[in-house]
């Protein structure tokens, strides 16, 4: 069907869905796009700011008609060009779906609606006592629908696990506009085919998450105590790492920040962040030991080549590194890469990136959630098309390098349309083929997010 048509079918969504549709070119640039580098190749012909699964729910069931590509919006935090609008299709915006529906505390869950702000659910569920673990670094920002979406990991991986762990149950809209529910409010359930870890990480190519059940947890005792660690180089830093992750206590937070990335976040907005020679890593311990097991793991930081510690209560460390991806985009140090390694490897990776940067004469950034391997590399690039091209060769490289360490493309970024060229470097043909049967198993029209993820 041609932009044409379905400018003219569009009246029929137009009839169901009055102002909750959008399309006005000018309203429609504001859903277009996600904080990526990715752009837009053109104009949706509508936006349905969904107010409920139903408007979900009439909004496929047009698409699947009109066989009109749809691209699913949250926030728009993402960093793969996974949300970004299609040419002569239709967005559905779950922004306004930002209600939290119920806590319920006697069984440590919450039942959200997925426009919910991530750090708004944590904030709602402190009052009860629990927390909401995952904890991406843009949680002021980012919809726990997107986190779902894209599995999102964050700064409490190292304790807490990816999104994943703490999703109980979905109720998902389908291509044809179907409802389905999968999971339960039960620990535990081995009724029928487990769906809901399907649906999580699938970046809208299987459904749209229109409610979620997810799982919160105790508060932990005393007030929490963040170290950070020096380095003047980074193998130092990295071995550090691998000790501290192989031996107890465990930190709650483990981030690594590089030299460059350290001065850019200074120069972005100061807060008095520590600049190494190398490399700065930054941890939290919670609980009532916990000011003891930030004193043992400065000192094995000490042990292994920091040249100086220091252990503060509260989060005002990691606050400044909540400001690493703005600082880094400000700093033009805007191409940016999302692989994970085994931790036991990170030393290795950190090697081989520091190495692939001066073969390519480009200056790259290393940013990691280093208790769990999964590294942000940044590549400093321009504007033009011309030296993004040449960045991406650099983001490819150090794709591959990780790949070859039994690693992973994307650790919770997320595929979306910047990294679908890479997917063949992880995935052999016939596990390709595996995935985009059971798509067309669910959308047989092909009008989920088509061409991204998967």
């Amino acid at each position: 069907m041609t932009t044409h048509q379905r400018n003219a079918d569009i009246r029929d969504l137009a009839a169901t869905l009055g102002s909750r549709l959008l399309t006005d070119p000018d309203r429609i640039r504001d859903f277009i796009d996600d904080r990526s580098i990715a752009e837009p190749e053109g104009m949706p012909v509508g936006v349905v700011l969904a107010g409920s699964a139903e408007h979900v729910s009439a909004a496929l069931r047009w698409a699947n008609q009109t066989k009109t590509p749809v691209s699913v919006r949250g926030s728009g935090s993402g960093l793969s060009g996974g949300a970004l609008g299609y040419p002569g299709g239709l967005v559905v915006s779950l922004e306004a779906m930002s209600s939290i529906l119920a806590i319920d505390a006697e069984n440590r869950l919450a039942d959200v609606e997925p426009g919910v702000v991530t750090s708004d659910l944590d904030a709602a569920a402190r009052q009860h006592g629990l927390f909401f673990a995952p904890d991406p670094a843009s949680s002021h920002l980012s919809s726990v629908g997107g986190n779902i979406a894209t599995d999102a990991g964050g700064l409490r991986c190292i304790a807490h696990g990816t999104t994943a762990a703490a999703v109980a149950a979905l109720e998902v809209v389908m291509a044809d506009g179907s409802v389905i529910h999968t999971g339960a409010r039960t620990i535990k359930n081995a009724t029928g085919l487990n769906m809901t870890p399907l649906f999580v990480g699938s970046e809208g190519t299987l459904g749209v998450i229109t409610r979620a059940t997810v799982r919160l947890k105790p508060v932990p005792e005393g007030v929490p105590r963040t170290f950070y660690a020096s380095f003047d180089d980074l193998e130092s830093a990295g071995r550090a790492v691998t000790a501290i992750v192989s031996t107890d206590p465990r930190p709650e937070v483990l981030e690594l920040i590089d030299a460059i990335c350290a001065r850019l976040i200074e120069r972005f907005e100061p807060r008095g962040l520590p600049q190494p020679e190398a490399a700065l890593l930054l941890g939290q311990t919670v609980g009532p030991t916990a000011q003891r097991d930030a004193d043992i793991l400065a000192a094995t930081c000490e042990r292994l080549g920091a040249t100086r510690t220091h252990v503060q209560e509260g989060d005002d460390l990691l606050e400044a590194r909540r400001l690493a991806n703005g600082a880094l985009m400000a700093g033009k140090y805007a191409v940016h890469c999302d692989v994970g390694v085994p931790v036991a490897q990170l030393v290795e990776m950190m090697r081989g990136i520091e190495k692939i940067a001066r073969e390519a004469g480009r200056g790259v950034s290393i940013l990691a959630h280093a208790g769990d391997g999964n590294l942000h590399p940044a590549v400093e690039s321009d504007e033009t098309p011309e030296d993004r091209a040449k960045a991406e060769e650099v983001v490819d490289r150090i794709t591959e390098l990780a790949i070859g360490m039994g690693g992973v493309i994307s650790g919770e970024h997320g595929i979306g349309s910047l990294k679908h060229r890479e997917l063949p470097l992880q995935f052999d043909e016939p596990t390709l083929r595996a995935q985009r049967a059971l798509k067309a198993a669910l959308d047989p029209n092909g009008i989920l997010t088509p061409g991204r993820g998967i």
